[in-house]
């Protein structure tokens, strides 16, 4: 099978290319395990935090991919509940102990045997992926294989945000950064809260029109100050720069929600310029967002698939991921990128 293939990690200013495209092995599933013949996979910044070392070192060499959809064409032993055909996809989480307390308490994504996939097992930058039967999540059939990949990462971590981020009064919701998962966010506030403002920081004009166009009440730069103070602000950047901008941004008691499994540290020097009184008093919270859990995964798709809620996609070959993690490396993002990996399921 074409597979593209982590074989070490590196900065992508010194290593433009990391992937390579080779022919591996079609896997073969386990007991409990199914065997998806992959249509596509979202690209994910999460990615790129992998490639360039800020995540848990890789399993090296490893096949990226947490949000891959296709179809079961094989069943390993003792599974139930899935049959051939089904359209599925797979997530970041790839697997759990289910014994601990934090998955005893539905917290799985807090879990120390958390396994993610295309980090700690190959995921779906290829034609064929195993993946454990209780972990893959059937696919609404009134979205495209292209507007369901982005749901299983972008979507279901921006949806875990906006829960977090405990909205209780009619006072606007904040978004820094409007990728793949920010344009999400604001796609589902719009149909959840109608008349609820919400307002957007990006860098880029092109951003912070599309922004616009999919409803933001305002868009601007994250020094620029917005029409009134929020009750919470959902951080999608991979900087610390935009974070630490929006807390003077919010009212008293809000909440600042970081939705970024890492942060880049070029600009970890910005921490230090926290400013206590203008910043942080007044009871603002900072909450971080770790991972995903299944239901987080089933319920976004559920809401998606009520609400036809549609992901803006950019689509590459297989063979141009490297294109593709470059573009969301250059911020030149507008909604989310998807590799077409097979036919259409």
């Amino acid at each position: 099978m074409k597979a593209m293939s982590l074989e070490k990690t590196a900065s992508l200013h010194d290593q433009p290319a990391p992937l390579r495209l080779v022919d591996a092995a079609i896997p073969e599933p386990g007991p409990g395990e199914v065997r998806i013949s992959v249509s596509v996979c979202g690209v994910c910044h999460t990615e790129l935090d992998e490639i360039e070392g800020r995540t848990s070192p890789p399993r090296l060499p490893v096949i990226p991919g947490h949000q891959a959809v296709g179809r079961i064409d094989k069943l390993g032993q003792d599974v139930t509940g899935r049959k051939l055909g089904e359209r599925v996809g797979v997530a970041w989480i790839y697997s759990a102990c289910g014994q601990c307390k934090w998955c005893d308490t539905g917290r799985e994504n807090l879990c120390s045997k958390f396994c993610a996939t295309g980090r700690d097992v190959d995921g779906g930058y290829a034609e064929y992926m195993v993946a454990p039967a209780d972990f893959v999540h059937l696919i609404p059939e009134n979205l495209t294989a292209s507007e369901a990949a982005p749901l299983l990462c972008a979507g279901a971590i921006g949806y875990r945000s906006l829960r977090l981020a405990q909205l209780q009064s009619g006072s606007p919701l904040g978004l820094t950064g409007f990728g793949a998962s920010a344009h999400l966010v604001l796609k589902l506030v719009r149909h959840l809260y109608p008349t609820l403002p919400v307002y957007v920081f990006a860098r880029s004009h092109k951003e912070r029109l599309f922004a616009r166009e999919l409803g933001a009440s305002w868009a601007g730069e994250s020094h620029q100050e917005p029409p009134a103070f929020m009750q919470a602000i959902i951080d999608t950047t991979p900087a610390w720069k935009p974070a630490i901008d929006a807390l003077r941004y919010l009212e008293p008691g809000g909440r600042l929600v970081i939705n970024a499994i890492r942060k880049e540290n070029s600009d970890r020097d910005q921490l230090a310029k926290i400013d206590y009184p203008r910043d942080l008093w007044m009871e603002k919270t900072i909450q971080s967002v770790a991972n995903v859990s299944r239901a987080d995964v089933r319920d976004f798709l559920e809401h998606a698939s009520e609400l036809h809620l549609q992901s803006t996609v950019e689509e590459f070959p297989l063979a141009d991921a490297n294109r593709a993690l470059q573009e969301l490396k250059q911020g030149r993002i507008r909604g989310a990128k998807v590799l077409k990996v097979g036919p259409d399921s």
